[in-house]
């Protein structure tokens, strides 16, 4: 099918002649009946018959401009859809989130991002961090967002948030609520955490290492991080964990800090995506709002 004819053709009959079809497709008038001509003899079918200086569409033409006229109608929904992805009104973002920033600050900030971009899909896989950065760099995520201790991992850009605090948390009732005591004196406490894979799980074991103390006993493990906060809260063992998720638990007096010596440990939040790579402008613009609202979060 020569699709330049079909366009010519369906020209003269939008435009109701071969003068004004000429004019609105700035092609001289020959050149528009010339090839209009040739496109009825490579298709075999006449299209026009004249009446006096006017044509008038065959049977057969009729029935074309009906074609036609769908299939330059979906061409410009097809230019439509194109500019709004490179505008970033439409797209769909795969984001893969460790559980701190996915339960305690994408809630918010992708609400706030969906009332201005409605036709914008997004999809949130929350995981542990191995499991993010897998998902990310097997292109089964465009973006993730970390919540750990900031550790390199090949292949993965890193785009720092802010940084928020460690803490050890007990039951108020718990003998070292409030306290302030050696390292060695915590890690002997039973701990709820989560499960192997978790940034934070390996951060704990870390520092015990890096002072020559024993593993922590994780005496109750789960799979999501409000769950380890409740069993906290329900009065039995510690848990390790950000500022962040527990800082009003710990102001309103359902959870308690111990305050342990020398330990001074930072959580970071990050934006992570494939080393190298351009993002699709809807993910450009769906980072540089979570940017816009950790900004906002840490002024109030």
């Amino acid at each position: 099918m020569n699709l330049h004819g079909l366009r010519l053709f369906h020209a003269i009959v939008r435009y109701g002649g071969v003068t004004r079809a000429a004019e609105e497709l700035n092609i001289s008038q020959p050149a528009v009946s010339s090839q209009v001509k040739r496109f009825e003899r490579e298709l075999g079918i006449q299209l026009f018959v004249s009446e006096g200086r006017k044509l008038v569409l065959t049977d057969a033409g009729t029935q074309l401009i009906t074609y036609a006229e769908r299939l330059f109608m979906l061409e410009q929904e097809v230019e439509h859809f194109v500019d709004d992805m490179i505008q970033g009104r439409k797209g769909l973002i795969r984001l893969s989130a460790t559980y701190l920033p996915s339960n305690f600050l994408l809630p918010s900030w992708i609400a706030r991002f969906k009332q201005a971009h409605e036709d914008v899909e997004i999809i949130v896989s929350t995981s542990n961090t191995q499991m993010a950065f897998d998902q990310l760099l097997r292109y089964e995520a465009e973006i993730a967002i970390y919540g750990g201790s900031g550790v390199s991992h090949p292949g993965v850009h890193w785009d720092k948030l802010f940084e928020d605090e460690m803490w050890f948390v007990v039951h108020p009732d718990h003998a070292y609520a409030g306290q302030t005591i050696p390292l060695r004196q915590m890690v002997a406490e039973p701990f709820i955490m989560r499960e192997q894979g978790s940034a934070t799980r390996e951060r704990l074991a870390a520092l015990c290492t890096n002072n020559n103390l024993p593993s922590p006993r994780i005496a109750l493990q789960f799979d999501g991080l409000n769950e380890t906060i409740s069993a906290v809260k329900a009065g039995y063992g510690a848990n390790f964990i950000s500022s962040l998720v527990v800082r009003e638990d710990v102001q309103q007096g359902r959870l308690a800090r111990v305050f342990v010596d020398d330990v001074q440990l930072q959580n970071t939040i990050a934006i992570c995506t494939r080393a190298g790579e351009k993002l699709s402008p809807a993910a450009s613009q769906l980072v540089q709002w979570i940017r816009q609202e950790s900004l906002v979060m840490q002024q109030e």
